[in-house]
């Protein structure tokens, strides 16, 4: 990533002298999936791709030629997308707001931020997604509110990430939920729909498979992919390059 998109708006000698700074997280899934999914689209040089690790932790990257350019965790995994148990992105001044109305330490309020918010603090039954897909589809209000929410938060990464790349030829899924949340993935690609022409072949997205596979009609103009994520081969290619060097 350059400096414009790892950088926050803090003082700046905060990262020359104390390294705050955007890190990212499940770089090795993202590098694998985005090979796998270029490799998908024929290998073109060029190549413009959107993958979503969403499992209990979950981070959507933006690939550009082979490259990470932008992604949603921060300077800690806790950034971004609404996780299993993790908040994403919430407003700073919450901290100092549910501190003083809860009589908490910040480090307290963090542990909520971490283990007891997100999928879990949103729906009050789970940070499982199977729970709630169960509750979502016998009508739980909290369900399908966590479910609705979850796939918004994921789709504005996708939308942004879109224009940060200049277009997009895949969207690819990966991890627990991306490989195997078909409600979930539907209720993303719904958000998206209107605005980017991409449509989803309903049979293809409720079949299960270990396999790399395209869901998306012949006719969207967005291919989507479901791609199991090997982070152990990525470890072992990685650690082979290195050896070499």
């Amino acid at each position: 990533m350059d400096a414009q998109r790892y950088l926050y708006a803090l003082p700046y000698e905060y990262y020359t002298d104390l390294k705050v700074r955007k890190y990212g997280a499940h770089g090795t899934s993202h590098k694998y999936v985005s090979q796998q999914t270029i490799e998908m689209l024929g290998n073109p040089e060029k190549s413009k791709v959107i993958v979503c690790h969403l499992g209990n932790g979950a981070s959507i990257s933006a690939i550009k030629d082979g490259k990470c350019i932008d992604t949603s965790m921060g300077f800690t995994p806790l950034a971004g997308v609404m996780m299993g148990t993790r908040s994403g992105d919430v407003d700073p001044s919450i901290m100092p707001y549910l501190c003083e109305k809860l009589h908490k330490s910040p480090d307290e309020v963090l542990e909520i931020y971490n283990k007891k918010s997100g999928m879990l603090g949103v729906s009050g039954i789970s940070s499982d997604s199977r729970d709630i897909e169960d509750a979502y589809n016998q009508g739980n209000e909290r369900a399908i509110l966590t479910s609705q929410l979850y796939a918004r938060i994921v789709s504005k990464y996708i939308g942004q990430y879109y224009v940060e790349l200049g277009g997009c030829e895949a969207i690819a899924f990966t991890a627990g939920l991306g490989e195997n949340a078909a409600y979930l993935r539907k209720l993303i690609v719904e958000d998206i729909c209107e605005a980017f022409g991409v449509t989803l072949d309903e049979d293809l997205n409720n079949t299960r498979s270990s396999d790399n596979r395209i869901i998306s009609t012949p006719d969207s103009k967005i291919k989507v992919m479901v791609i199991p994520t090997n982070e152990e081969v990525m470890i072992a290619r990685d650690t082979v390059r290195l050896l070499n060097l």
